[in-house]
This record gives structure tokens, C-alpha cells and sequence, in this order.
């Protein structure tokens, strides 16, 4: 394979017998196998023009297609895993009584906003299929170039995978796992132990030796992941819910919302992007040297670049949620924006919120668990514990934060603060003050 980049463009063409073609739409890096609507072949569009990646990818009425119709890695097609419209949408489980709709709830954030603790929510309760971060194999397998017409593509492909793991065909993640599984097993799903229903029987096979598994379930020795076992749990669990911190743009996800095989809640996850910033420089040290530096010991001033950077997480965060709320039909009763500080000062109340926007029960064995992981005298090892004394813990950054970098913070994004209510420092004594909240208070109208 030859491959070589102009102006943010990617072509390609083939020079191995057999080798298959592996650069679409702007993609640079191994081919995605089989992805439904990716256009075959090379895509050349002027750098920074989304619009014409668009017409490529297919709109609302192609994703109207008959689930039996997606095309799946060879040797799939003969899999009992395939299940009419009709009964994907309403599944009786043992014991349970007529389990109402099936939902698909959608956790959209970024990192540091603390959505591993708020997904656990969603993880706990038992009728729940719940994944983490499912779309950081394609991040890690495809790359897009930098430039306006890559972030829409990058988009659009998260959108088409998320669409197949709502309808249960798991098996669209092989065409991202590295290495390939094998007969539909791989002991590398992200973050494995992070889903409670990757975890229990019968997915959960017995252990096999000699076998690194590099994403192992917390509490019991499995097997490789099975992915035929995971996608038919999936389709027996009541209810599916993602998380993702890979999705900014809320607009592309309206076909999904407006497909008739989905029910699709959306909760956009927001937090103090002051704490998030100093969040990120004790998870991500490696990459706020440049930060750190010029916040402990004042030598060169910060690049301008990573300010812009700083500045466009903060812009893209408020243009989808001002999409949301705004209201516009095609999302009405389908968005929420809960703020992590209001969830760590109350967290059943929140978690009631969230289940009753979602149309879900919230069940004691959630209760329980929020009641055990919020309330501990100390915060649990790591960055990515979700074990904390919530309400002690929120705003902790505030009094290890030097007052210049939380200025860099609010110059840079202050629309979004000012969308989200989190009040400005006017100075080091007002940053450090606890008496003083940084936070307005939450708006009624932040559940459309």
C-alpha cells in the first residue's frame, strides 16, 4: 500500500497483490473492515471543506435499512444472531414482567468530567447493557487528519459505529480491535471490567491459560471476550447504554435520534473546565508539561496553540449544548445537561433525574451503590477511581490551582462557563474561598 498526504488530504492506491484499499474520506491508517456506509475507495475534498464529506456518508433514510442488511466481517453471516425489527424493540426477560420500551441512552462528555462515575449509574443497574468507551478502538485504529472536513469525518464514523452497538451487532468493533480477533474472540475490548455485562455468565466463559488478557474483568477470572455471546446478552438485556468521551458534535447525531429502532436519551455530561484543566495535568502529565511549567515556575509564556486548543474544547462543548437546548424538534424530550458538580453534591437526586428522563427505573441495587461509592472517608486510589467522598471532593481543585492558570481558563472560556453557570474568580482569595460557590444555580430547563 502506497499512501502519501497533500494538503490534509489522504490518497492511496494499492501495489500489493491483495492488499485492499485502506484510505477513505480522509482517513490515514489501517483499513476499517467492512464499516457500514464508509464510502469505498480514495475521497480527495479541498482541506477544511466538510460539505463535501457529507454526500458520502448516508443520511437519515439510509439508516432506515433493514438491520439484517448490515454488512459484517466474512464468515458472520451464518451467526444466530440475527433478530426481526419488531422483536429487538420490545424483549421479555425472565422473570421480569412486560419490560415497557427498549431505551438506548447515550452518556456524551469529555475527559476528566467525571463520566466513568456517572456511567457507573447505568452499569449498575442489572436490565442495562452497558459499554465504556467502546469508541476508543476506532480512535486508536483510524486517524484523521487535522482540519475542519476530518473532525466532520471522524464524526460521521463514530455516529455510524455507535448506531450498530445500539442495535446490539458488536461484531462492528472487530473491524477495530487490534489484533484481529479470531473466531470472534480477543482478549483486548477496552476497559473490559468497566461493563458489568461483559462480566457475568454467560458471557463470561471459563479462563483460559497461557492467554494475556489485557482488559480482564474486575471481579472473576474470564476468558477472552466472545464476541457472538456479548452481542446476543445485548439483545436480552432490557435496556442499552453507551459512554463516550469521543462524540462533541450533537448535530450529527440526528439520524440516530430520528431512527425508528431507537430510543434514543441523550445526557451531555458538563464540568468546570478550571477543574477539568487541573484534572487533566495530574492524569495526562505527560502532556501539560508546558502547562505546569508555566504555572509553577512562570518561564515562557504558553503557546498560543494550546490556548486555541483550550478555547475550542470549551466552544465545541457549548455549541452542542446550546443545540440542545434550544430545543429544536428532532431532539425535544431527548436531551439532558447535567453539570458533574450537581451530581457530586447530590448524586441520588441526580440519578433519579437522569433514569426518569430516560424513561428507566432506578433500581436499589444503584441506589446502594451510589450510597457506597459517594459517601467514603477517602477517595479511592488512581485518577480514574470512581469511589470518592463526592461532595468534599468536587471542588478541590480550587485550592491547588494557581489563580493565573484558573485566569487563562476563564479568559479562554468564558461563553461556556457563563452557558453552564460557573462564576468567575475576580482574584486568589475569591478562587480559594470555599464559602464562596463558583456555581449558579442548576436550570429547570436543562431537561428538554
Amino acid at each position: 500500500m502506497k499512501q502519501r498526504t497533500v494538503e490534509g488530504i489522504t490518497q492511496c492506491s494499492s501495489s500489493a497483490r491483495g492488499s485492499e484499499l485502506s484510505c477513505r474520506q480522509g482517513w490515514q491508517g489501517p483499513s476499517p473492515r467492512h464499516l457500514p456506509g464508509v464510502q469505498e475507495g480514495p475521497v480527495c475534498v479541498p482541506h477544511g471543506d466538510p460539505t463535501r464529506f457529507a454526500p458520502r456518508y448516508p443520511g437519515a433514510a439510509a439508516l432506515l435499512e433493514d438491520e439484517e442488511q448490515v454488512r459484517r466481517p466474512p464468515g458472520l453471516r451464518h451467526q444466530p444472531h440475527h433478530h426481526r425489527e419488531g422483536e429487538q424493540l420490545h424483549l421479555q426477560l425472565a422473570g421480569d414482567g412486560d419490560p415497557g420500551p427498549r431505551r438506548h441512552v447515550l452518556l456524551m462528555a469529555t475527559t476528566r468530567t467525571g463520566s466513568s462515575f456517572v456511567g457507573e449509574f447505568f452499569n449498575q443497574q442489572g436490565s442495562i447493557f452497558y459499554l465504556f468507551e467502546p469508541l476508543w478502538h476506532v480512535e486508536k485504529t483510524v486517524t484523521f487528519l487535522p482540519g475542519g472536513a476530518s473532525a466532520v469525518g471522524s464524526a460521521l464514523v463514530y455516529r455510524d459505529v455507535l448506531k450498530q452497538l445500539f442495535l446490539c451487532d458488536l461484531y462492528i468493533l472487530e473491524n477495530f480491535i487490534s489484533p484481529v480477533p479470531e473466531g470472534h474472540l480477543t482478549p483486548f475490548l477496552f476497559r473490559r471490567g468497566s461493563s458489568h455485562s461483559l462480566c457475568e455468565e454467560p458471557v463470561c466463559t471459563p479462563s483460559t491459560k497461557k492467554v494475556f488478557e489485557k482488559y480482564y474483568c474486575k471481579n472473576r477470572r474470564c476468558g477472552p471476550l466472545n464476541i457472538t455471546l456479548a452481542a446476543e446478552a445485548c439483545r436480552h438485556k432490557q435496556h442499552v447504554a453507551l459512554k463516550t468521551v469521543r462524540i462533541r458534535q450533537l448535530e450529527f447525531l440526528q439520524p440516530l435520534v430520528e431512527d425508528p429502532r431507537l430510543d434514543l436519551r441523550i445526557i451531555q455530561l458538563v464540568r468546570d473546565p478550571r477543574a477539568v484543566l487541573a484534572s487533566r495535568m495530574v492524569a495526562f502529565s505527560g502532556k501539560y508539561e508546558t502547562w505546569k511549567k508555566w504555572a509553577s515556575e512562570g518561564e515562557a509564556p504558553l503557546r498560543e496553540e494550546e490556548v486555541q486548543r483550550l478555547r475550542g474544547n470549551c466552544e465545541s462543548i457549548r455549541v452542542s449544548a446550546e443545540l440542545g437546548l434550544r430545543r429544536p424538534g428532532w431532539l425535544r424530550g431527548r436531551y439532558m445537561l447535567v453539570r458533574y458538580e450537581d451530581v457530586a453534591r447530590a448524586p441520588l437526586q441526580k440519578a433519579r433525574e437522569m433514569f426518569r428522563f430516560a424513561g428507566l427505573p432506578l433500581t436499589q441495587q444503584v441506589e446502594e451503590w451510589i450510597g457506597r461509592n459517594t459517601q467514603a472517608p477517602h477517595d479511592g486510589n488512581g485518577v480514574y477511581s470512581t469511589c470518592k467522598n463526592s461532595s468534599e471532593q468536587f471542588d478541590k481543585w480550587r485550592f491547588s490551582m494557581p489563580f493565573k492558570l484558573a485566569q487563562v481558563v476563564q479568559d479562554a472560556c468564558a461563553p461556556a462557563m457563563q452557558l453552564f453557570g460557573y462564576k468567575l474568580a475576580s482574584s486568589p482569595t475569591a478562587l480559594a474561598n470555599r464559602s464562596f460557590s463558583l456555581l449558579e444555580e442548576a436550570q429547570a430547563a436543562w431537561v428538554t
